[in-house]
Order: C-alpha cells, then sequence, then structure tokens
C-alpha cells in the first residue's frame, strides 16, 4: 500500500503537471469507486480545473475551482498513471480524467476510493487521523507522549493511522531497523534513548524516501525515471532471509497480527 512517502512524491510529480489544467472529459470504469451516480461526478468535473494538490497522511486532496475536492486514497494496490491515450498502461482504470491530449488515470482502486466533496466534509473523513510525522511542530516530545499511550507493539503503533498519519509496513520496518530495535519491541519497555532514535530515523529516513520517490515500482508517467528509487534502499523491507546489510545475519520475515513484518534479530534490540 503506498504510504506517505509515495503519495508525497505522487503530489509533488502532479501538481507541476495538473494544476491550472481544465478537466476536459470523464470516464469511470466503477461506480463503487466513486461517491455519487456517474453522470453527476462527470458534470462537475468537467470543465473544472485543479488548483492545488494537497497531501494528508495515505491521502491526496485535489482541490478544484469550483471549491470541492476529490479525495484519493488509493488503498493496497492502486496506483496513478499521467500519459496519453497512446502510452497508456495495458490495465484497467477505475476512472481517468482528461486534461486535453493528458489523462490521469486512476488504476487497482477496487479498495480504494476517488470520492467528490466539501472540504468540510473531506476534513471530516479525515479527522481522525493523527499528526503528521514531518509536521515541524511535532516535536520529539510530542512523539514520546504520543507513543507512551501504547502499550502494544511497536509495529502496531506505526501503522495505527489514528496514533501517526503516513506510515505503513514498509517504513515501520525501516525506521525500527534504521534505530537498531526490533519492530515487535513493547512499547513500556523502550527507554528515553530508544524513543530518540526512533524519533531521529522517522524524521531522516521519511524525507530520504521521498527524496527517491518511495518504494512503488510503476512509474508515474513515461519518463519518470524518480517513482520507486527508494525500493532498491530498503534495508530490511521485503528482503526476508537476505543477509542483514549491517551486519550479515540473515534478515527474518515474520507475522505480527496479520501484517509481514521483516527484522535482524541480531543487531535489532
Amino acid at each position: 500500500m503506498p504510504e506517505l512517502p509515495e503519495m508525497e512524491n505522487y503530489r509533488r510529480l502532479l501538481h507541476e503537471r495538473v494544476v491550472g489544467r481544465p478537466i476536459t472529459d470523464v470516464q469511470v470504469e466503477r461506480e463503487k469507486t466513486i461517491n455519487l451516480p456517474v453522470p453527476d461526478f462527470a458534470s462537475h468535473l468537467r470543465g473544472n480545473s485543479f488548483t492545488a494538490i494537497e497531501r494528508r497522511g495515505k491521502h491526496l486532496l485535489f482541490h478544484l475551482q469550483s471549491g470541492r475536492v476529490l479525495l484519493l486514497h488509493l488503498m493496497l494496490g492502486g496506483f496513478l498513471y499521467w500519459g496519453t491515450e497512446e502510452d497508456k498502461l495495458d490495465r484497467t482504470a477505475q476512472v481517468a480524467l482528461s486534461t486535453g491530449a493528458r489523462i490521469l488515470y486512476f488504476h487497482g482502486l477496487r479498495l480504494g476510493y476517488l470520492h467528490l466533496l466539501t472540504r468540510e466534509e473531506a476534513d471530516e473523513r479525515m479527522s481522525h487521523l493523527g499528526p503528521e510525522p514531518l509536521d515541524p511542530s511535532f516535536t520529539a516530545d510530542a512523539f514520546s507522549r504520543l507513543l507512551k499511550q501504547k502499550r502494544s507493539a511497536l509495529k502496531s503503533a506505526w501503522v495505527d493511522q489514528h496514533l501517526l498519519a503516513g506510515i505503513g509496513n514498509c517504513y515501520a520496518d525501516e525506521i525500527c531497523f534504521r534505530a537498531r530495535i526490533l519492530p515487535l519491541r513493547r512499547i513500556p519497555t523502550l527507554s528515553p534513548e530508544d524513543i530518540g532514535r526512533l524519533y531521529e530515523a522517522m524524521r531522516t529516513l521519511l524525507p530520504e524516501a521521498i527524496r527517491y520517490g518511495g518504494y512503488m515500482e510503476t512509474p508515474l508517467f513515461r519518463e519518470d525515471r524518480l517513482t520507486g528509487g527508494y525500493n532498491e534502499r530498503c534495508l530490511v523491507y521485503a528482503r526476508g532471509n537476505e543477509p542483514c546489510p549491517r551486519c550479515g545475519h540473515p534478515i527474518t520475515q515474520d507475522v505480527w497480527s496479520s501484517r509481514k513484518v521483516f527484522y535482524c534479530p541480531h543487531c535489532q534490540h
């Protein structure tokens, strides 16, 4: 599932390409992906234009000239493609928004959604989300206070969007590896030094993952050389049984609360 770095990468790349462009056509292949009857959805979007793109956690908000927003959550398996009719992917798009010759394709939205909402409705939909990990006001002390509210394993806390917005399976494991702490550690056993290392790992790793385009492998557009660049930089995620890049011990792949978890049992404690 796309996480904060992947969605921020999409936001930055799409901002350069779609903001200011009028929507000339709307195609919906799966009505359950949207929240309105197709004619109503399409008629509001045609002739409208994008004024800004915002990210909140794992969501993107496409602001429209009308004052409404398109709220996108890709969920598991969702991804975007920006291209022409000629270079589109050989995959069904649940929604396609044309801006002249270029089309924004929304793929894999079997679990995800693209809803047309007022700003107030979008804010209400996301009101359950915790703080943004990279918000300048989210200090180490704030992180420590937040984490100490939980008594679960670290892995469960990281992926809880009510606690902290945007981190999922991949970056939960990568942050714990960088901090040399097992993702299955119970939070009450963490020392202040442990929590400090986790905070520093989070604040350095997430910007790095954004800078390299996140871990999703499908390019956003044909000439895209950025998206997915962090995939080869992941040190433990999806590296089960490979040697740990720090100590050489085999990386463990485990399951915790129905989620995959990757770690090195030798140098994470």
